[in-house]
């Protein structure tokens, strides 16, 4: 293989340079004195080249320079040369190479090292688990200035061996210079912590949240040499937020080195001044909300028992004002539309905040953005808090209603407001949206009056993140309310100047910042295959229990698809689309005198054991994977959508041929 002549000077100056930095030089000339000395008589003096190859060979010199030069192949040229994808979905079983990444040196990087965990006792009796086996897992997610990061996952333990290293830029999203390389004291300014959310996910894919910290990372500007170890105790979530779950040793590293540290006395001043500022705001918001609810309970004595919220507990047991739990959060191209965003939400999975004991009580947590995102899952109010985010961030004028569905139990859902007057509810579990018309209880008996489709019964109060409204009106009861904000005499309104000194993002207050949404992972296609193979395993294996055997038929269920992918639609936007067409192939799929039944359901999972045991208990689905009669033909189809942070709306539909026979 010839090498054009600035390649080949170019290998000559690297193997040169390699050759220089072994000292290969040195080394030969020992060999060629050793050599003359020992092998070579007195008086014959003259050594060939062959004479001294063989004695570096020998002495393993050649072989060492060999392993040192190591030829890499350019990653961007084997991209470019290698052939194109074939269309259909295979998984890839290689495990993927780690790109080194590239370093911009005008930047400031802090690079964080997971070095291992600690003192996780609840693993305490954990087995060690065995090569292959599925076992539950520990993933820790990251979340620092529009920056996200997730790690591997690592097998519970008492000492799970985290070793993850995650390189964060401190200036991304800053709000002074970009280009500009910040010094000490510039990042001291910047009190973004870092947030760190453990999950553990177990051996059925049920994801737990184990603990949520914030990280105070600049404790490294006043170390020496810009290296810092801590040791960070995770603390649990909810009713064991004060009981400690584990130890994480954390190493933290300036990139590049900080040309000058600051003294620890500076650090802790700025952290003991930001703590000050912080709790004053918060102490004042305090007085302020305290004289609010006297003046609100003066309007009225029953506003005693209407439910406005003004402060909530997250999943570490810290009280936050509302209105911090809510900010304009724009989705860039993952999701299009308002309805979209509502979908999403709603295909997050529902979980209200686990309670140890009985009693049916409701346990209060409203967890961060980031700890609801990564678990995937969440209690009502997290999906509204998020919907309404989304909702402000598409220019709605958006609010979180705080109120009661039927039976008196407490609920939360999201309303509009449409430069029109019209008030849209929104409910953020279903996706589903329902157009308010009050009832007007002084209208004579005979005036028709509009049946309220949605299934609130009583609002107590109304807040996003500049505004916070308390229902003054008569009657709280959501069908005879009147949402007109700007009448005091209907709505009381806190002060936007309070909020802001508590809510508002950039100030030194103790509310996270939002993280950026994530693009999905998930596969679609491989994943509805998947899915799809798994339930025509359970299904010939549930009908061999009955003594039956399966037929199944593939053309059946590939027609399956567009009635899958209407359902997804008319879910999204409330348009049913493309009915005509499908029902006119199953007619000509299914011959004369045969009879067709199918039976759609929906799932937020992609479980297939235990979506089939869901299946099993609806007797028209039963009666379907069940079915006895001449020339029996089962289908099923299996449709995933996508969509942000890995969350999947499945789409399952079982269907069957048959003769009649009378």
């Amino acid at each position: 293989m010839s090498l054009p002549p600035e390649k080949a000077s170019e290998l000559k100056r690297l193997i040169q340079q390699q050759l220089v930095k072994m000292d290969v030089h040195g080394r030969i000339r020992e060999v060629l004195a050793e050599t003359i000395r020992e092998e070579l008589a007195p008086e014959h003096q003259q050594l060939s080249t062959e004479d001294l190859i063989k004695a570096l060979r020998q002495r393993g010199i050649i072989d060492d320079v060999m392993k040192e030069l190591k030829f890499v192949t350019d990653v961007n040229e084997k991209e470019r040369t290698s052939a194109p994808k074939p269309s259909t979905h295979f998984v890839d079983r290689e495990p993927p190479v780690l790109k080194k990444t590239n370093i911009d040196p005008t930047r400031r990087y802090l690079y964080l090292q997971v070095l291992g965990g600690k003192a996780f006792l609840e693993h305490l009796q954990e087995p060690e688990p065995l090569p292959g086996q599925i076992c539950s897992t520990f993933t820790l997610c990251l979340h620092f200035r529009n920056q996200r990061f997730r790690s591997k996952p690592v097998p519970c333990a008492c000492e799970p061996d985290f070793r993850d290293g995650f390189l964060l830029e401190v200036h991304k999203d800053s709000l002074g210079d970009g280009s500009k390389m910040v010094d000490a004291t510039t990042m001291l300014s910047i009190c973004d912590p870092v947030h760190m959310v453990l999950i553990k996910t177990d051996t059925f894919g049920e994801t737990t949240l184990v603990a949520s910290y914030f990280l105070e990372w600049r404790s490294v500007l006043a170390a020496e040499n810009g290296i810092t170890n801590i040791a960070v105790e995770l603390l649990g979530v909810g009713t064991e937020s004060k009981v400690s779950v584990g130890v994480l040793n954390i190493r933290l590293e300036m990139y590049p080195q900080l040309n000058k540290t600051l003294s620890p006395e500076i650090t802790n001043t700025q952290f003991t001044l930001e703590r000050q500022k912080t709790a004053e705001r918060e102490r004042l918001f305090l007085v302020y909300a305290k004289q609010w609810w006297r003046e609100y309970l003066q309007i009225r004595p029953t506003h005693n028992t209407r439910l406005v919220k003004i402060f909530a507990q997250d999943e570490n047991g810290v009280n936050r004002p509302v209105c911090s739990y809510i900010r304009p959060l724009r989705a860039g191209r993952l999701l299009d539309t308002p309805r979209q965003a509502a979908r999403f939400v709603s295909v997050l999975g529902y979980e209200r905040a686990p309670v140890i004991g009985g009693g049916g009580g409701k346990q209060e947590q409203w967890c961060t953005l980031l700890a609801f995102i990564c678990r995937n899952k969440g209690d009502c109010e997290d999906h509204a808090n998020l919907l309404c985010s989304l909702l402000l961030g598409y220019g709605l004028e958006a609010f979180v209603c705080v109120g009661t569905k039927a039976k008196g139990v407490p609920h939360t859902w999201v309303m509009t407001c449409g430069t029109n007057g019209t008030i849209t509810f929104w409910e953020s579990l279903t996706g589903h949206r329902y157009i308010h018309r009050p009832i007007s209880p002084d209208d004579p008996p005979l005036v028709e009056q509009p049946k309220p489709l949605y299934p609130y019964r009583t609002i107590g109060c109304i807040f996003n993140h500049q505004k916070f409204f308390g229902n003054c009106q008569p009657s709280d009861a959501v069908e005879v309310c009147v949402f007109d904000l700007h009448d005091e005499s209907k709505w009381k309104p806190m002060s936007g100047e309070a909020i802001k000194s508590v809510c508002s993002p950039g100030t030194a207050s103790s509310v996270p910042p939002f993280p950026p949404l994530c693009a999905s992972i998930v596969d679609a296609a491989v994943s509805s295959n998947e899915i799809e193979l798994q339930l025509r395993i359970l299904v010939s294996e549930h009908r061999k229990d009955l003594g039956l055997s399966t037929l199944w038929d593939d053309h059946l269920s590939y027609l399956l698809s567009p009635a899958l992918a209407a359902y997804e639609l008319e879910r999204t936007t409330g348009i049913s689309a493309g009915n005509e067409e499908f029902q006119d192939a199953v007619r000509r799929a299914v011959p004369d005198g045969h009879t067709f039944k199918g039976f759609p359901i929906h799932f937020v999972y992609r479980n297939a054991r235990r979506a089939f045991a869901t299946c099993l208990r609806s007797p028209f689905c039963e009666e379907i994977i069940c079915c006895r009669g001449d020339q029996v033909r089962l289908a099923v189809r299996v449709r995933v959508f996508t969509y942000p942070e890995s969350a999947c709306a499945v789409w399952i539909m079982f269907a069957c041929k048959y003769r009649s026979v009378l």
